[in-house]
């Protein structure tokens, strides 16, 4: 029983927040570490390494005498480059990639303590600056994902319906000739669940659209805002790339080979319900053999390295947040440096317009707020995100 009452603390309690605030603090720190490393010459293998030994390391660091609270991971590091789209990490016997000058950089990572999810994604072009702009068709995807984000973050509120961020990133996306890839889902984040029921999808199919359904935000619900443009087509396809990352579902299936047992029984102890990589494991050999069995008994869900077609470039923006009574908390995510990007693009729409141009820190929404509302967040407050 205390199992399940614990399994629904929310960011109604003071604790709550301050355990997401601390896993995002650590997300935003070793994102920026990761970004310095992504440099011309440098191998995608030893950042995403670098990424996960930062992310472990840093989460064992709080709570210690806590012997039994789960912190780590909740997603490894990934870097996508150009037309991937998502879920590159390599591991140390498959082919590496070298970073490229002018290359379109996606990082993807995220952290957990006690349960509590905090995830980020960020893209960037090896070598722009103001004085070297990105121009073309990079630059188009790079505003496009970075305006859509931020869209998506004024229209993800309590009360607003899930197809209404949808339509918006498609707008968004269109003013700059490009197109969200097909599918994506962002989701809801719950104590241990990196995928909760609730989500908003990108580019639905007819089919996807009669099939996601419908649904509001809440107060003190949180989410993974994930956006994903592409100047291609936006169909993510798989290639011969080996998937790496995977995440145990909750089912009971006795399997027949010991590797394979011993592999759930690792991951179990090691990474529970969050999504990790094999790299992570001493033998990758055997691990390799042990994912086999967990996948076509479907214990296991795969997340498959997906690709745009080739000479395309996809942008990626994913921020945690958490809706308080008066606002947004955004816990992850960095600024954009705009003036590196020249597009010949803007939006046109005046209704999207207006919505950027709205602040999306807590305070200004603050004062519309009952009063009682107020008191109960007011010593949750933390300072707005910084301006792009």
């Amino acid at each position: 029983m205390a199992d399940s009452e614990e399994a629904e603390l929310t960011p109604a309690e003071d604790i709550v927040v301050t355990k997401y605030k601390m896993g995002g603090d650590m997300v935003n720190e070793i994102l920026k570490q990761v970004i310095t490393k992504c440099v011309a010459g440098a191998s995608v293998l030893e950042i995403c390494e670098f990424g996960d030994k930062q992310l472990i390391e840093e989460t064992s660091k709080v709570f210690k005498k806590m012997k039994e609270m789960k912190k780590g991971l909740a997603f490894p590091t990934c870097i996508s480059v150009n037309n991937c789209i998502c879920h590159f990490s390599p591991l140390k016997s498959e082919p590496d990639v070298i970073l490229k000058d002018g290359d379109l950089v996606k990082i993807d990572l995220g952290a957990q303590i006690d349960g509590f999810i905090a995830v980020v994604a960020h893209s960037l072009v090896i070598g722009a600056s103001a004085e070297n702009k990105v121009k073309g068709r990079k630059a188009d995807v790079m505003m496009a994902a970075h305006l859509a984000s931020e869209a998506a973050l004024r229209l993800v509120k309590p009360g607003n319906e899930n197809y209404n961020v949808t339509d918006n990133i498609q707008k968004v996306a269109e003013s700059f000739k490009c197109k969200p890839i097909e599918g994506m889902l962002s989701h809801q984040l719950k104590r241990h669940v990196i995928d909760g029921e609730k989500a908003f999808i990108q580019n639905p199919t007819e089919a996807q659209r009669k099939e996601h359904e419908k649904c509001e935000f809440e107060v003190y619900e949180v989410y993974a805002i994930d956006v994903l443009i592409s100047t291609g087509e936006g169909k993510g396809r798989e290639s011969d790339t080996r998937t790496t990352v995977y995440k145990k579902k909750d089912i009971v299936y006795q399997l027949k080979m010991k590797a394979s047992r011993q592999f759930l029984s690792e991951t179990d102890k090691k990474f529970g319900l969050m999504p990790f990589t094999l790299r992570l494991f001493e033998d990758e050999k055997k691990a390799k053999m042990g994912i086999v069995e967990c996948v076509k008994h479907d214990l296991m869900q795969p997340f498959s390295v997906l690709y745009e077609r080739e000479g395309e470039f996809v942008a990626q923006f994913k921020f945690t947040v958490i809706l308080m009574p008066n606002g947004p908390l955004k816990i992850t995510g960095l600024p954009l440096d705009t003036d590196a990007f020249e597009t010949e693009h803007s939006i046109e729409d005046e209704e999207l317009k207006t919505l950027l141009a709205a602040s999306a820190s807590r305070k200004s929404a603050k004062r519309k707020k009952k009063k009682v509302e107020k008191a109960i967040a007011e010593n949750m407050d933390a300072p707005p995100a910084p301006a792009d």
